[in-house]
Parts: C-alpha cells; structure tokens; sequence
C-alpha cells in the first residue's frame, strides 16, 4: 500500500464495503489527492453532481484516471452512509507503469521481453494472481486494459501477495494497439486458446507476449486475430477449462523451462 495514504485514511478513506478497497470520501478530500499525486483507480461521480465536481472529473481525466458515472445510491452504499458530496474515489495500490518501463526492465535484465497480456481479466482475485505468477516466473510486465478489467485496488494487492508493487502494471486504453505496438518492436504474441497446438510443442524462446483471455469468454475474436500463435492445455478430465490465472502460471512456467533449456543448451 502507498505510505501516502495513510495521512489522510482516518477520516476521508474508510474501507469500502467489501473491505478490500481504501476510499477518499468527498470532493476537498478528492481534489486534494488529485493535486497531490496520489495513485488512485477509479473516480466516481454522480453525474447529477454539479459545482466543483465536474471541474474534479476533468483533473482525473487529464491524469488519464478512468471515471465512471455512480448514481446516489451507489456512491453511499460505496461510502458506508458517509458523507460524499457526489464524488468518491479508489486508491491504486500501484502506480501505473507505461509499455516503454516493460521494455526497459526487460533491458536492464539484458533479457528478451517476457509480457503478461490480460484480455478482460474482471476478477481481481485473478489478476492478483497472474501479476504474482508473473513476478515469480520473471516476467518483465504486465498489460492490461482501462475498460472490462480488474485493476490495480487492493484486492489485487492482497492477492499477489505485493507482487504488484513490483511488476510493472500498463494500464492501455486500447489493447489491441498495444499488442500492434509490441509487434512491431519485435514481440512475438502467444494465445491461450483450445483450438491452439500442444503448449509445449511451439517454441517460446524469444520475446513473448502471453495473451491470457477472460474468464467466461477467453480472447475476444480481434486479440485472437492478431496472435501469432495459439496454445491450448490438453484435457484429460472431463473439465474442459481452467481457472484464468491457473492456466496463466502453467503457460508462465513453460516460457521459463525453454529459456532455461535454451540458455543451458
């Protein structure tokens, strides 16, 4: 958790409801983190909310913060019945990182870029859970998108056990861009998909992109398209699926029993 938070979370940034997430309360107490830099998530606002308000929704945007409409009745059941004026915001348990810290860190490792990408991963359990796979296996990186995902809140810190204060996290407005922009800086991209080949029979020795799909629905048909390989798990069971972050760790750990095989052949 941010140090910077703790100043302020007496009073302003109870828990919300479930527990997990520190909120700022209030447009004074909001404005005030905007200004300070602080790392927030998500801002909600009651669209009805006039006043300083909508000058409050322009500074997120301007930080590139994601902003989201919340009705009365939300914004209360989020704040516990305390006083909110219409705005309340959730802090990032992380700052955001961009692609170029992904590569960088990539650089300082003398490595090939090894790069987490979440296609819609909403349960933050999940994405907890692959961003802690992801530091343990070595991956350089993590990518996911504004909208339709789970994000840097502290459930996801809870459950990567702090990973996430050490793998950089790129939050993209579009991900299928990215994924173009990491193409053309030579990343290969690998999909998780059950029409794939044998994971273990397709070669992943050099700068990957791992394309880890939602959890209903795996990749959408556009990230499909752009992959340039698919992998698929055998099933031996009468299960034919796995748990997101599960299938995420085998796929994580086959990268790294190649580039270990090849670094040692």
């Amino acid at each position: 958790m941010d140090n910077r938070f703790k100043g302020a979370s007496r009073k302003n940034t109870p828990r919300s409801s479930d527990g997990d997430d520190t909120l700022i309360i209030g447009r004074n107490p909001v404005t005030e983190a905007l200004k300070a830099g602080l790392p927030i998530d998500t801002l909600y606002i009651d669209p009805s909310a006039g006043g300083s308000a909508g000058h409050i929704r322009a500074m997120a945007r301007e930080r590139g913060i994601v902003v989201k409409d919340a009705n009365e009745a939300k914004l209360s059941k989020m704040c516990g019945g305390a006083s909110h004026q219409g705005v309340a915001a959730v802090g990032a348990c992380a700052e955001y990182a961009e692609i170029d810290d992904i590569f960088k860190a990539a650089e300082e490792k003398n490595e090939e870029p090894f790069i987490i990408i979440c296609d819609e991963i909403e349960d933050p359990h999940n994405l907890g859970a692959i961003i802690r796979t992801a530091e343990t296996a070595g991956a350089h990186g993590v990518v996911i998108p504004k909208r339709r995902s789970a994000s840097l809140n502290f459930t996801v810190f809870k459950t990567s056990a702090g990973a996430a204060s050490y793998v950089p996290v790129a939050r993209v407005a579009n991900l299928a861009a990215a994924v173009d922009e990491l193409k053309k800086r030579g990343v290969w991209i690998y999909g998780t998909d059950g029409a794939g080949q044998d994971y273990t029979e397709v070669s992943m020795t050099g700068a990957v992109g791992l394309v880890i799909g939602s959890e209903g629905f795996g990749m959408g048909r556009l990230m499909k398209d752009k992959c340039d390989f698919l992998l698929r798990l055998p099933m031996a069971g009468r299960i034919t699926s796995l748990n997101a972050s599960v299938a995420a760790g085998i796929f994580m750990y086959e990268i790294v029993r190649q580039r270990r095989a090849a670094n040692n052949g």
